[in-house]
């Protein structure tokens, strides 16, 4: 948040508007992982409409945040046009987290998306592999075993995070690497 506010405060100082945009969005992301999706969306927003004002286009990593936003303010229909429209982007260098965000916010808006947010998993998954994106294919697969184990997949669920958790040799302190662990000892049990 302090090296957010800090572009902010450099950037409105120089009139740099669109590296002000990028900040309050840095800025967004914070406040939607400290809990405070609220104001995480309508900050982003912001920057969003400074953007368009200068004609700027929107990279996909822009919309994943604040497809992420929306899924921690718990409005996945938000969340939902926000993440097809990131993936209808030319960049694809987010596609992983937004198909992860999207099965997320599937789940979110009825239980009976399961398919449809496994499928999103799985694009997840299969995107994050052939870009190399192992923390991002290790979320998706985290997301997908979750699934799989309320559906009573366990070994599958099991076997899957397993495999990209054992690719991992340090970084073992990090939320996720935490969660998966707790998901496989969970799925062993």
């Amino acid at each position: 948040m302090k090296c957010a506010d800090a572009q902010l405060a450099l950037t409105a100082e120089h009139g740099f508007s669109n590296w002000h945009s990028f900040g309050q969005i840095v800025r967004g992301q914070a406040l939607a992982l400290l809990g405070k999706a609220d104001e995480a969306i309508a900050e982003i927003k912001g920057a969003l409409d400074g953007l368009a004002a200068t004609g700027a286009v929107i990279p996909g990593w822009v919309y994943a945040i604040l497809a992420l936003s929306y899924l921690a303010a718990k409005q996945p229909g938000e969340g939902l046009a926000i993440a097809a429209k990131g993936l209808g982007t030319a960049d694809h260098a987010n596609d992983a987290y937004l198909y992860r965000f999207q099965g997320e916010l599937l789940l979110m808006s009825d239980s009976a998306n399961a398919a449809d947010a496994e499928t999103s998993f799985r694009a997840a998954i299969a995107t994050a592999s052939k870009q190399s994106a192992k923390y991002a294919e290790l979320c998706a697969t985290s997301s997908l075993a979750r699934l799989l184990a309320e559906q009573g997949r366990h070994d599958e669920a099991r076997t899957m995070l397993a495999e990209i958790y054992n690719w991992f040799t340090e970084g073992f302190d990090t939320a996720d690497l935490k969660d998966a662990k707790a998901l496989l000892d969970e799925l062993a049990a």
